[in-house]
């Protein structure tokens, strides 16, 4: 896949005014001219690497502020909401679209909030929730951190040059190299905790309910917090957050992203990926990881030059609520939407624990995808104790599937699940599960009629 070229027009457009400079003046201080400065800031030219590091250098900004998402998420987001039946006499074109959202980004950004929030019913906007800009910060990056796959890859080949165990391996550089030993504590020492470091008796304490896979996770999250502090650091700097506990949870990322990059390193575990076919248990039994440390891995690999499938991964609980969301490249409006539909069976999982459920869907706008789901339970337990049962859901564009260990005796051109992103932004008809209308329109009573569907409405 080729690499994206940064088109940035509109935040260019908007530093210029901020400083209160023509395009002539601008350019001037650029060293370019301004007939190239124009074709940049109407995204008919992209923003080369040169000029990046010209305008870092005249302007006091965040360079990354250009890679920055579009107005409304970009055209094909801002597509998406258009294309609406509620605006199906507008005909609005590609074209005009994209002026729209160079001329006048804000308003663009203003419609998409409104539009979003209509279709949530009215729901608080997800901005109010520290974990939602977090994602979008993740998100920024295609959940892909260069700089700590590099470091991670690094230390990973370290450890192994010591040791065929890797946990065995990275207990003895926490020992040697960093003061700390490992003890693995019982239930009742550890009543309410899985991991605990304690600085006075120098130990990083697990419990004893970790599996194999989750001690190794833990010691490489151990080591990420003291090797990778400055990758980290720089990261969480340069993301900006206003809001301590945006930080703390942009930084736990981080630091989950570097241990698990540590268990599957890049080049290794890629390589792996497409000799096996992206065969999840085999990838597990290979790098000694557990199911949705290799799912969430699978969302990151983007590097230039050696790109993997782009897969997206979603967790939710037995309510529907999402505790984690990577779209990575993938750009799954699975993912990015805040609703989900019951027909995908991703809600279906919670029946058949620990069975991978193989699933061909396609949403409204005609895009298609192979999607898995499977039930994880993060740790165990006493018995009759509550414990915590999540599904994952995994999933790939429907073209890019073919290689897939998933894929195999499916029919990749054959029927698909038609569902939607939730029933209050899907207006398909006739839809036997539908609990609700959807945003904008009315439902229809008729008293002499009995449909498929128990709720029909206006336009339907």
């Amino acid at each position: 896949m080729a690499d994206r070229k940064l088109l940035a027009g509109h935040a260019v457009r908007r530093l210029r005014r901020q400083a209160g400079l023509t395009q002539a003046a601008m350019a001037e201080m650029l060293g370019i001219s301004p007939s190239y400065l124009n074709l940049v800031e109407r995204n008919q030219r992209p923003v080369s690497a040169a000029l990046l590091v010209r305008l870092a250098e005249s302007f006091d900004f965040d360079p990354r502020a250009l890679a920055a998402a579009e107005p409304g998420g970009g055209a094909d987001a801002m597509r998406r909401r258009l294309a609406d039946p509620l605006f199906a006499d507008l005909e609005i074109d590609r074209n005009e679209l994209g002026d729209w959202l160079l001329a006048a980004p804000g308003g663009a950004e203003a419609f998409a909030r409104v539009f979003d929030r209509l279709v949530t019913g009215g729901v608080a906007p997800a901005a109010a929730d520290p974990a939602a800009g977090v994602r979008r910060e993740i998100e920024r990056w295609r959940n892909h951190f260069a700089d700590l796959d590099a470091a991670a890859e690094a230390l990973a080949d370290e450890l192994r040059l010591g040791s065929g165990d890797l946990y065995g391996a990275m207990a003895e550089r926490l020992r040697v190299k960093h003061g700390l030993m490992i003890r693995i504590l019982p239930i009742d020492v550890l009543p309410d905790m899985l991991r605990r470091l304690d600085l006075h008796a120098r130990q990083l304490q697990l419990s004893e309910l970790l599996d194999a896979a989750s001690r190794t996770f833990a010691a490489a999250f151990q080591l990420a917090q003291i090797e990778a502090r400055t990758e980290i650091e720089a990261l969480t700097r340069g993301a900006a957050f206003e809001d301590r506990a945006q930080e703390r949870l942009y930084r736990r990322h981080l630091t989950s992203y570097f241990a698990a990059a540590v268990m599957m390193p890049y080049a290794r575990f890629l390589r792996a990926c497409e000799a096996t076919g992206y065969d999840i248990e085999l990838l597990q039994r290979r790098f000694g990881a557990g199911f949705e440390h290799v799912a969430h891995r699978l969302t990151t690999l983007q590097r230039v030059g050696a790109r993997g499938v782009p897969f997206f991964m979603i967790r939710i609980d037995r309510a529907g609520q999402a505790s984690k969301r990577y779209a990575g490249a993938s750009g799954a409006a699975l993912v990015q939407a805040e609703g989900r539909c019951p027909l995908w069976r991703l809600h279906h999982a919670f029946d058949r624990p620990g069975r991978l459920d193989v699933q061909l869907v396609e949403l409204e706008d005609g895009a298609r995808f192979l999607t898995m789901a499977r039930t994880v339970s993060p740790q165990g337990g006493r018995i009759g104790a509550v414990t915590a049962e999540f599904a994952i859901g995994l999933g790939v564009e429907i073209g890019l599937a073919g290689t897939l260990a998933a894929a195999g005796g499916v029919d990749l051109a054959g029927a698909a699940t038609p569902i939607g992103l939730g029933c209050r932004a899907c207006f398909r008809s006739e839809c036997p599960q539908r609990s609700i209308a959807p945003a904008g329109r009315a439902l229809t009573i008729n008293d002499r009629e009995r449909r498929m569907s128990a709720l029909t409405f206006a336009g339907d």
